[in-house]
């Protein structure tokens, strides 16, 4: 089972992030329509991507569990990492009901992620995970060494981030024209669990990576044609005509172009240099 996460970080530090806020709905939202392709576009893109179980990966902001735990079960040995107590507890509780071997292969702490990445003797990863976190920073910077740091050479790194280059499309799918064209000028927007939150252009992230070492090897759009959709909607019956078409469209210009995140696929070279 993970680690009994601790109520309190060092010195009483209740481990708040800019996610802390959204966290309750954001839970209601769990298993609803937009939820589930977003899950499901990452893990059909990251079947792709990893190499093949065992591996050892980490999850870096894990949250509820969802990825860390489809790929336990597909044999992979995952760390979660996530500040959030109340959502280490509910993937506590979905890990309980797993059956031991993949029990087995999951643990998870507690910690900011920039904080972990700097504990005496953390080990390097061939797979880092970093799920819709960026959008939530007002400097990734400090994230993005951590993954960076924790990518072993020959390592790949999968990042989640608001696609910056379409902040326009879901107020102008809703009609929400003046929303829609403030979008134009700006990488802020307010997202659907009542946050500020900040979006991620290709080409910018491609840089920022490239600084650390990961070059960016493959991207996929994720919710392309459901992203507009309501809060509460539930998965329809032709749910799995739905996906395959999401997943097309998410590797498939012009389309993956205007989904609403972008799912980056980075690696370090073999023999790449990890920064200190």
């Amino acid at each position: 089972m993970p680690a009994r996460p601790q109520a309190e970080g060092p010195g009483g530090d209740r481990l708040s992030t800019a996610f802390t806020a959204g966290e309750q709905q954001w839970q209601a939202r769990l298993g609803k329509l937009r939820d589930v392709v977003r899950q499901e576009m990452v893990t059909r893109q990251l079947a792709r991507e990893l190499p093949a179980p065992p591996v050892r990966l980490i999850d870096l902001g894990c949250g509820q569990g969802t990825q860390a735990l489809r790929l336990a079960r597909s044999g992979y040995d995952v760390t979660g990492v996530d500040a959030s107590a109340d959502l280490l507890a509910r993937f506590g509780r979905d890990l309980a009901a797993e059956p031991a071997e993949v029990r087995g292969r999951v643990r998870a702490e507690r910690a900011r992620i920039e904080d972990y990445a700097e504990r005496a003797g953390v080990s390097h990863f061939p797979a880092v995970l970093c799920h819709g976190v960026l959008m939530y920073l007002d400097d990734p910077g400090p994230v993005l060494r951590a993954i960076a740091r924790l990518t072993s050479p020959g390592g790949v790194a999968s990042l989640l981030v608001r696609n910056g280059d379409a902040l326009a499309m879901r107020p102008g799918l809703l009609g929400d024209w003046a929303t829609c064209a403030e979008a134009f000028g700006t990488d802020r927007y307010a997202n659907r669990i009542g946050l500020s939150a900040r979006g991620d252009r290709l080409g910018d992230l491609t840089g920022r990576l490239a600084a650390h070492g990961l070059e960016v090897t493959a991207w996929y759009g994720v919710r392309v044609f459901t992203d507009a959709a309501a809060d509460d909607a539930a998965p329809p019956p032709d749910l799995a005509a739905l996906l395959d078409c999401e997943e097309r469209a998410g590797r498939t210009d012009p389309y993956r172009q205007v989904a609403a995140l972008l799912h980056v696929i980075a690696r370090r070279p073999d023999g790449g240099k990890i920064a200190p």
